[in-house]
């Protein structure tokens, strides 16, 4: 089947491989966007070999990942992390990326509010260049087991870091899907939404990172998603699949599976 325009498809599972297998893989399916990581295209001669890859016929690149503090806590870095994310956003403009989202940094000994502001302390000088090369930066939520690495584990403070940031949201489903109220928070953080990723959650995983395949787990997607379209959300439907099952299954089988669900939801709700 055709794959939905909007359905994108994130790196993490094509990690032990170079960026052509991923691009020439997501080209032989169909998938219209890619999510490309910066642990990869940092690496000698990595910007130019995405370039190469994108420019035979698509993909688009419409996301960039990019770690902040990654392996290290907010207290204990300094402007490198600052220079680092300069290099994504550059990294991003010569691609045509749009959106960059990040994962924030562990917390380390600080308070969550000053875990925030030095966040935000270490962002602010590429919002300038950013917003010149027309790249919205957001910060995502994720799993509180996830700690050592970021320091939003729900929707209400993922909304509230991009606040004092001053920065967008990258709506992970997979770290919300089970809080309450979630129409409401969705609606408030709609004006701030750049980016929203889809995976789904099998009962009784206890451990991070273990995603499923959209459609073989209890994440209400159907709902989810028409609820984020309701709401006005114009942007890509990232598939970010990682841990023992796609591994099992394997990444191409399970991308492909994945994305052709995904594209039938987005059908249905007139996406």
């Amino acid at each position: 089947m055709t794959i939905h325009p909007r359905v994108c498809l994130h790196q993490v599972a094509f990690a032990s491989e170079s960026t052509t297998a991923f691009v020439d893989h997501c080209r032989a399916i169909g998938m219209p966007n890619v999510t490309l990581v910066t642990p990869i295209l940092m690496q000698p001669g990595g910007v130019e070999e995405a370039r190469r890859a994108l420019a035979e016929g698509g993909p688009k690149a419409a996301v960039i990942n990019h770690p902040i503090a990654m392996g290290a806590s907010l207290d204990r870095v300094g402007s490198e992390e600052t220079q680092k994310l300069q290099q994504a956003v550059d990294i991003a403009a010569a691609l045509g990326a749009p959106v960059i989202y990040l994962v924030s940094g562990g917390r380390g000994s600080l308070l969550w509010e000053d875990a925030a502001e030095r966040f935000a302390e270490l962002i602010a000088p590429c919002l300038p260049s950013a917003r010149e090369n027309g790249v919205q930066i957001t910060v995502e939520s994720a799993s509180p087991l996830n700690a050592d690495m970021h320091i939003a584990h729900t929707l209400d403070d993922t909304i509230r870091l991009a606040g004092v940031a001053g920065i967008g949201v990258c709506i992970e489903l997979n770290a919300c899907w089970y809080e309450a109220n979630l129409k409401d928070k969705f609606r408030r953080a709609m004006p701030l939404t750049a980016l929203v990723q889809v995976s789904d959650y099998v009962l009784g995983d206890r451990f991070t990172p273990n995603r499923a395949v959209p459609g073989d787990g209890v994440v209400p997607l159907e709902w989810l998603l028409g609820t984020l379209l309701d709401l006005g959300y114009a942007g890509v439907f990232d598939l970010e699949l990682v841990g023992p099952r796609i591994e099992q299954e394997g990444p191409r089988a399970a991308s492909r599976r994945s994305a052709e669900y995904l594209s039938e939801i987005l059908v249905k709700l007139g996406a």
